[in-house]
């Protein structure tokens, strides 16, 4: 049996949520997928839903699809309910998707997902990238005045570097015909007067060099494969939640890994994923 190749949203007919779907509507056209949209929980309301969702009227999969479908009549749309906890449903529809794309925020009490713990519970067990998409995003927000995608970032660390995370973020690069820009932090190591590759610990430049060298060397098979992506290599000193939340601003996607093992996030990926301007996915890796 032939598994569909398809890009997956989370939906809860929120504001919020209607600016992710839209993001995945565009980045499932750039790709030539299928959107599947995914509505989790049940279907009692605790408390009132939000001004300006109509459930009354229309469900949310169904208004969610017909406004995508105006917006972006060449998509192919799927749309599917589940009646399963958010996080068990998203989970579901990652195992099945080439990318899950999720918004940003949204409100509390009402049934569909909740972004916030569960967001984050999904984004670090998902075995596909998570896109989080900020709340307010726009088409032109990932373009610059001259019309051309602004960068995608990409955030390095060259002791743990896979294919996974580069593989994803060149293909994006290239579907945007956007240029790439390679984050890679380095910090001098504690001055324990040890001597390591001819230089000692605490030797600025020489620390500088290894780090540029292994940025380039991670980097050298990915040009090869899309020579067509105009890469830049920013060796930065500091902490890399701090350099890669500035480089976010302006980029129109942010990627960063996580390991796939692990349940939770580091330090420098969980300031990105919750302050970062631009969109960001979180793609995991061995």
């Amino acid at each position: 049996m032939t598994t569909l190749r398809v890009l997956s949203v989370g939906t809860d007919g929120s504001r919020e949520s209607m600016d992710a779907a839209d993001w995945a509507a565009r980045e499932a056209l750039r790709r030539g997928l299928p959107l599947r949209l995914v509505h989790a929980g049940s279907s009692r309301r605790t408390t009132p839903p939000p001004l300006d969702v109509d459930l009354p009227r229309r469900a949310v999969l169904d208004r969610t699809a017909l406004q995508l479908s105006y917006a972006h009549p060449a998509l192919q749309i799927l749309a599917r309910r589940r009646p399963q906890p958010p996080v068990g449903a998203l989970l579901e529809a990652a195992a099945n998707s080439e990318t899950l794309v999720l918004g940003s925020r949204g409100f509390t009490g009402y049934a569909g997902f909740l972004v916030g713990s569960v967001a984050l519970s999904v984004t670090t067990r998902a075995p596909c990238p998570v896109v989080l998409v900020r709340a307010g995003a726009l088409p032109q927000d990932e373009r610059t005045p001259e019309g051309r995608f602004r960068p995608v970032v990409v955030g390095l660390d060259t002791a743990s570097v896979t294919d996974d995370v580069l593989s994803y973020a060149f293909e994006t690069a290239a579907l945007r015909e956007a240029p790439l820009h390679a984050v890679h932090t380095w910090q001098l190591p504690p001055l324990d007067g040890r001597v390591r590759g001819g230089a000692p610990a605490g030797d600025p430049a020489h620390h500088e060099s290894l780090g540029r060298q292994a940025l380039s060397a991670a980097l050298q098979a990915w040009r090869a494969k899309y020579p067509e992506v105009e890469v830049s290599e920013r060796l930065l000193y500091g902490q890399p939640g701090h350099h890669l939340l500035k480089a976010s601003t302006r980029a129109s996607l942010t990627v960063i890994g996580r390991r796939a093992d692990a349940l939770r996030l580091g330090a420098s990926a969980h300031s990105v994923v919750h302050h970062a301007t631009s969109p960001v996915a979180v793609v995991p890796h061995s």
